[in-house]
């Protein structure tokens, strides 16, 4: 599990990649009057708008975390996968300055705010030799942020993956499967429930990516045929597609 940052790295300098990605952000952002004032909202906000960071995203909302899950439907033949993290705890293993913050405000997580004592990543990556895992509450940048109870990881270190943690940890986390067979029913329920690109992305972006998968045509030209049984990987089987007929979004169906 690594960050856009390591990914875009590969071979180079991560941490020099990360130092000139974040300055060439806030050079050109300034003309979009972001209003972010540390480092850390900075940190916040490019990961928000798609810049490779050491950052990765999570949510509160397990129905959140389906949707990410099962919104690419050209993966339908793949099983998907969900990450659980007891953040609470995760955060009680942090360095000791980082804890005795946490307590005198009395959060389970950190914020950006709670950051504003270190003033650069260099400095906030020097706590600890080990590299540690904190997660941070982002700043409600816009309603994107507050509708997707979103949630970020942040490792100390830019050439840090999460993958080591996790093995270090594994009574802290858990991976729940995602069984292929299962997407396009899961898919439906979390529409029903109206957990969705255009309640999770409340623009027109956001409406035009809903409405395309929505309206995804269901015959079998567009049916991806073999797909793998979560019971035994090696036994090909047809998954059930859904009726044809939409109801028009909005409307209540009675679904078997």
């Amino acid at each position: 599990m690594s960050s856009s940052l390591i990914r875009l790295a590969r071979r180079a300098d991560t941490a020099r990649l990360e130092m000139a990605l974040l300055r060439n952000f806030r050079k050109y952002a300034q003309v979009e009057r972001v209003g972010a004032d540390s480092i850390w909202d900075w940190l916040a906000l490019a990961q928000h708008r798609g810049l490779p960071t050491r950052l990765l995203d999570w949510t509160y909302s397990p129905l959140v975390a389906l949707h990410f899950a099962t919104e690419n439907t050209a993966e339908y033949s793949r099983d998907g996968t969900v990450w659980c993290v007891n953040f609470v705890e995760a955060n009680r293993q942090l360095p000791s300055k980082l804890r005795r913050i946490m307590q005198r405000e009395g959060s389970d997580t950190v914020t950006v705010e709670m950051l504003g004592s270190f003033r650069s990543l260099a400095e906030f990556d020097a706590l600890s030799r080990r590299p540690f895992l904190v997660f941070l509450e982002p700043p409600a940048i816009d309603r994107r942020i507050l509708n997707q109870f979103a949630l970020f990881s942040l490792m100390s270190s830019p050439t840090a993956g999460m993958d080591e943690w996790l093995v270090r940890h594994p009574q802290l986390c858990r991976r729940v499967i995602i069984p292929a067979a299962l997407k396009w029913e899961i898919r439906d329920k979390l529409d029903q429930a109206n957990v969705n690109e255009r309640v999770l992305f409340p623009d027109l972006d956001g409406l035009s990516r809903w409405l395309t998968r929505y309206y995804l045509p269901t015959n079998d030209k567009y049916d991806h045929d073999a797909v793998v049984h979560a019971g035994n990987r090696d036994r090909a089987t047809r998954r059930p597609r859904r009726a044809s007929r939409r109801a028009a979004p909005g409307s209540r169906t009675r679904r078997a």
